[in-house]
């Protein structure tokens, strides 16, 4: 969790509350309801129930930004709906995802402006305390914007290195938030951060070819699909061929070995936020299982682990396993 954001103070006593002026307001937007309900359907688990509330709270806060502007990036809020007004915009301007981006990235302008009457989405309102508690860098959330902004520009990658540049973008400035919030952060733990959340981004791009290929997108990189002779035809195809899933085991196997990485990490702190940091590469680590148990054909729909294979894959990484 490679961190622009300048370390925080050590977190939160746990369970303490934050001061009454810093306190979160509560989200009582449905649209926003709907976003934050969607951290149940992650591969890894986001604010489980066995952190301090202040960490789980600081947590869905990230957790809500992150989501919102994938959401607005993938064109899944409608162009008029309660996001868009929240924003001040237009139906007509919501619908070109790029306005969208630039006016929710004017709105994360107003959570770093202690002048300003702050932000007007609800999900912006719920981030502030969690800024001004931890003193929080703007340049992770911008890092996301501008992986969205990248995806209405670059729906292919040339090489395996482009793939990278993009992920430090897209997911690495998670993972240094995390350890933000958490008063852990040190430039080791910072640089294996971001291989485990560039791992956890391949494999979820391998869990969606299919999905980003509808979308005219897609995440493997053009020198792959060439030394394994895999046209983009043949990522159409119902189920994937041998080229195809010879394909998809290459790159889930480059995602394991970032995730690996992530074994140290996990060893180098202790309590609850060993178990959450285990969470994250041990979710990681059972989505490419369930894409091995799916013989790595990934074009019927993504391959997702059970319970059991989850909870095996966070013991082991728990024992330091590679």
């Amino acid at each position: 969790m490679h961190s622009t954001s300048r370390p925080g103070p050590p977190a939160a006593r746990a369970g303490a509350p934050a001061p009454a002026e810093r306190r979160p307001r509560p989200v009582t937007d449905a649209t926003a309801l709907h976003t934050l309900d969607k951290a149940a359907h992650e591969n890894f688990p986001v604010a489980p129930f066995f952190l301090p509330r202040a960490w789980r709270t600081d947590l869905m806060a990230l957790y809500g930004y992150a989501r919102l502007v994938d959401d607005i990036g993938d064109g899944d809020l409608a162009p008029g709906g309660a996001d868009a007004r929240h924003l001040g915009l237009a139906p007509a301007d919501a619908a070109d995802r790029l306005v969208f981006l630039d006016a929710f990235e004017d709105d994360l302008r107003r959570v770093f402006a202690p002048a300003s009457d702050g932000p007007r989405h609800p999900l912006l309102q719920r981030l502030v305390p969690t800024v001004r508690r931890h003193r929080l860098d703007p340049e992770p959330f911008r890092g996301l914007i501008a992986a969205n902004r990248q995806d209405q520009l670059v729906s292919r990658y040339a090489t395996h290195d482009d793939l990278l540049a993009y992920c430090e973008l897209s997911a690495n400035p998670v993972g240094r938030l995390v350890l933000a919030v958490t008063g852990t952060s040190t430039p080791e733990r910072v640089r294996r951060s971001d291989a485990v959340c560039t791992g956890l981004q391949i494999v979820e791009h391998l869990q969606d070819v299919a999905e980003d290929l509808a979308r005219d997108r897609i995440y493997l990189p053009a020198e792959d699909l060439a030394r394994f002779h895999v046209r983009e035809d043949d990522l159409a195809a119902r189920s994937a061929g041998a080229s195809v899933r010879a394909l998809v085991a290459y790159e889930a196997e480059r995602a394991h070995s970032l995730l690996a990485e992530g074994t140290a990490l996990v060893g180098s702190v202790r309590g609850r936020l060993r178990l959450l940091l285990a969470g994250f590469v041990g979710g990681g680590r059972a989505a490419v299982r369930a894409l091995k148990d799916a013989s790595y054909d990934v074009l019927p729909g993504p391959p997702k682990p059970t319970k059991v294979q989850l909870l095996r894959e966070v013991g082991v990484t728990l024992r330091g396993e590679g």
